[in-house]
């Protein structure tokens, strides 16, 4: 770690033994176990509320809980790009998240006050009659859910980067720990999300939306000051101006150079070109990948950023450009863990849910996948990662791009599990008990700690240094496009399969009269075919960073994933 890239609060150089390490991590912990104990149960149980409470439409309130989750995902590239560019993490979070806040507090104020929402009435029942919200509630409604998106996006795409920053991965001890941070950092989302799927659940069921929403706002912002009480603990790095911009810059003058013949005088033309540069702190080396990019350090007599770029302008752009296959196979790969999810807990729903005399709601079955991975991810991190370090000589036990293609596994055994399980479910002549989703469950919960993680941490240490926080937002725009393409998906298949007056595959009026089995098939057929392009590409895929521990002699080749 460069001492020089990153400040304290005031701007400072940092001193390693004040700043960083685990006990400037342990505030972000706190962020992400109480900002998930808001998020999760409310994301989960949107669509009841905008239908129970607000009298939307079914197809309305699905569509707006979807759009909502897109714009969080789409707020935290817009976060990220400004923590990059302009101000850091630090700053970014408690500048920018109080809207969460802020956001949570127009809903409770919505939900409390008569006179801002709808009147109370049965939507099963009578539907037709009930007002659905309009007009200046309507309005409030959707200030309140995207003030909180805004945030909630912010915090999402700085809060990893930020906990990665608080350790130095060419220390060894350090880069353990970064690689536990990021573990550490999932079972916070998991423990977050437990405690929310019980406590928030509950108040919305027994004790009212408004105080669910007032409680889920006051829960924000004792995580924000939380943070703010952690400013002069932690590593800053220092903003380095925008890596949009740097990209451009490469991509028009390599363009502007095409003609041009690289002779073999590049390497003085390289060197002399770092002059040119903005100041841009750090370094890259040079690479024989995507070499058309080497045109834009062709120095043709002219100055300026937009007529010579550095090596590491180059390099970077490079790495960007290397991270578009995987990412867009990850998305891919990921539509199984979406669909399954979704599904499992309505399947879930018409099974013998009592665990001797305690009733579970349909919500709250999100517990039994989220304990699961909080368990697996205590037992990965604590006894597998140390011993699997031991045998491979990886700081993580084995590279991402492997733990990720592990969850992309899991998951399409999980889809043929589930489409066994469904087809015996329908064919029971009794209600099957709960515990029959048990392996699906258990499998999504592999999924989470292997794939969720890898993507989290492979996006955060291969970006640049200068684009940290746009790697972690990548991540989320990965999972929000999963989403909108496993929507597709499900279209897809009740379109192809709609016949005349029959109905789709899952178009039934319940999973009874529907085909999730069947579906469940085609899932895992998908997901087959994108486990085969991503394992492709992962195979290609050269790391920029090395991920080996410094004194454990390594027993397999550094480039492969």
């Amino acid at each position: 770690m460069a001492l020089g890239v990153f400040v304290n609060w005031r701007g400072n150089t940092i001193n390693k033994e004040v700043h960083g390490g685990v006990r400037a991590a342990w505030f972000l912990y706190v962020l992400t176990v109480v900002t998930n104990v808001v998020i999760v149960p409310n994301l989960l149980n949107m669509v009841t509320y905008l239908h129970g409470t607000m009298h939307m439409g079914v197809s309305g309130s699905v569509t707006t809980a979807a759009n909502f989750f897109g714009a969080t995902s789409g707020f935290a590239m817009i976060g990220a790009f400004l923590s990059d560019s302009y101000i850091t993490r630090a700053r970014t979070m408690l500048l920018i998240g109080p809207f969460m806040f802020l956001g949570y507090g127009l809903l409770a104020l919505q939900a409390y006050l008569p006179s801002l929402h709808p009147p109370a009435c049965n939507t099963e029942a009578e539907l037709n009659n009930c007002k659905q919200v309009h007009g200046k509630n309507a309005a409030l409604l959707y200030v309140g859910l995207y003030l909180s998106a805004v945030g909630d996006g912010c915090i999402r795409s700085c809060l990893p980067s930020l906990g990665a920053d608080q350790f130095d991965h060419e220390d060894p001890k350090e880069s353990h720990q970064q690689s536990s941070f990021f573990n550490w950092y999932t079972f916070g989302i998991s423990f977050g999300g437990f405690v929310g799927l019980i406590l928030i659940v509950w108040l919305q069921n027994y004790k009212g939306w408004d105080v669910a929403l007032g409680l889920c706002a006051v829960i924000v912002l004792l995580g924000l000051l939380v943070v703010a009480a952690g400013l002069p603990f932690y590593r800053n790095q220092v903003p380095q101006g925008s890596p949009l911009t740097r990209i451009l810059q490469v991509l028009v003058v390599a363009f502007r150079n095409r003609k041009t013949e690289v002779g073999e005088g590049l390497e003085e033309t390289h060197e002399s070109s770092i002059e040119v540069g903005t100041g841009y702190i750090g370094s890259l080396s040079q690479t024989n990948s995507l070499k058309f990019l080497d045109k834009a350090c062709i120095n043709r007599g002219k100055k300026g950023d937009w007529s010579v770029c550095s090596v590491t302008k180059v390099e970077e752009t490079k790495i960007v450009l290397r991270f578009l296959p995987i990412f867009i196979s990850s998305v891919i790969g990921y539509i199984s863990n979406i669909i399954l999810f979704t599904f499992t807990v309505q399947q879930g729903g018409l099974t013998n849910t009592r665990l001797g005399k305690i009733h579970v709601s349909p919500a709250t079955l999100f517990v039994i996948p989220i304990t699961f991975q909080m368990l697996m991810l205590a037992i990965y991190d604590q006894f597998i990662v140390p011993f699997l370090r031991r045998r491979t000589g990886y700081s993580g036990g084995i590279t991402h791009l492997q733990r990720i293609g592990i969850g992309f596994a899991s998951m399409i055994l999980a889809c043929v599990i589930a489409a066994v399980v469904e087809k015996k479910r329908k064919e029971s002549a009794v209600q099957m008990s709960l515990f029959w989703l048990a392996p699906q469950f258990f499998l999504l919960g592999v999924s989470d700690v292997t794939s969720f993680t890898g993507l989290l941490e492979f996006f955060n240490s291969e970006a640049p240094r200068g684009m940290k926080s746009i790697g972690t937002a990548l991540f989320w725009c990965d999972l929000g496009l999963a989403s909108l393409m496993a929507t597709f998906l499900v279209d897809a298949v009740n379109g192809a399969t709609r016949h005349g007056h029959r109905a789709g595959w899952l178009e039934g009026a319940s999973l009874n009269t529907s085909h999730l089995d069947w579906f469940y098939w085609v899932v895992a057929v998908v997901g087959l075919l994108g486990f085969f392009n991503y394992l492709y590409w992962a195979n290609k895929y050269v790391y920029q960073n090395n991920q080996r521990v410094a004194n454990v002699a390594p027993t397999v080749d550094q480039d492969s994933p």
